[in-house]
């Protein structure tokens, strides 16, 4: 900037770069054409293929494993991870349990044809099986949270697995929005070395992945995977805002909450409804133990 405050020269955003300004220049008219700076969602995105080729290489890895679930997060990750390595570097990992959809795969599978992108198909329903054998009182499932979770941590294991026997770097797919109220599991989907998403609220997701198809002039990113309702598939119909406020109300009070800093009641008097202001304040309290721990 000049001695009246006007732009002279801008850098590149999230790239090497070097400007030469004449200082002389600087307190005269400015004469340079500056180009204008990217929207959020173009920066967004250039931060973020510059944040993941740079963690990767300079950690000494060059390829990296992921959980594909058929869902956006993952798909979007996938996607993010195969323009800023390449799709020879990646590889995606397809774990149906039981209560899988069929779409979760057939979506999960579109992906990789977009991407060019390596996939393995894992199923899971035997070792759960066994564990639940193992882990109830006459082979009896409770069908509870901890089972759920067990479909999860399997995968991890799968993932980790994979990533220790053929040294690849292992990516979660959590978004912000899931890891700030909780809705995650330590040593299962949360396992992994690096939270792509891990600053992404869920709504900046979906417009991400809209931006990378516009972007790309064609549909990385299945329409059907953008479409449909969130869900973490771990029991029968189960759907994200089972448990969650929908994620255009969630994320606006994490924001408010997380970032802003405003206490529940400042919350409350822009117009949330009480209860789920102080629903989303209490999981976001009691989820610290599972971000001290978060990639």
């Amino acid at each position: 900037y000049n001695n009246r405050g006007e732009l002279v020269q801008r850098a590149a955003a999230f790239k090497e770069d070097l400007i030469l300004v004449d200082s002389e220049e600087l307190f005269s008219p400015a004469k340079y054409m500056i180009e204008p700076a990217g929207d959020d969602i173009s920066s967004i995105h250039e931060a973020l293929l510059l944040g993941l080729r740079d963690y990767v290489t300079k950690t000494g890895f060059k390829k990296v494993v992921l959980g594909l679930s058929g869902g956006i997060d993952s798909a979007l990750v996938a996607a993010l991870a195969c323009e800023a390595l390449g799709s020879d570097n990646v590889l995606g990992l397809m774990m149906p349990s039981p209560y899988s959809s069929t779409h979760s795969i057939t979506d999960a599978q579109d992906l990789a044809k977009n991407l060019n992108l390596e996939t393995r198909l894992i199923e899971i329903a035997d070792p759960f099986h066994s564990f639940l054998t193992l882990l109830n009182d006459d082979s009896q499932p409770l069908m509870d949270l901890a089972e759920e979770n067990l479909q999860a941590r399997i995968r991890g294991n799968i993932v980790m697995h994979i990533s220790n026997r053929e040294g690849l770097l292992a990516l979660t797919t959590g978004n912000k929005s899931e890891l700030a109220v909780g809705y995650c599991t330590l040593y299962g989907d949360m396992a992994g070395g690096l939270a792509v998403l891990g600053d992404l609220p869920k709504t900046l997701v979906y417009k991400l992945a809209h931006h990378l198809n516009r972007k790309a002039g064609k549909e990385l990113i299945p329409l059907g995977t953008i479409s449909k309702p969130p869900s973490a598939e771990l029991r029968p119909g189960q759907r994200d805002d089972d448990s969650l406020p929908p994620y255009d109300i969630l994320d606006p009070i994490l924001k408010d909450y997380v970032e802003t800093n405003l206490s529940a009641e400042e919350i409350i008097t822009r117009g949330y409804e009480p209860a789920t202001v102080k629903r989303v304040v209490h999981l976001v309290d009691r989820s610290e133990f599972k971000r001290r721990q978060a990639a």
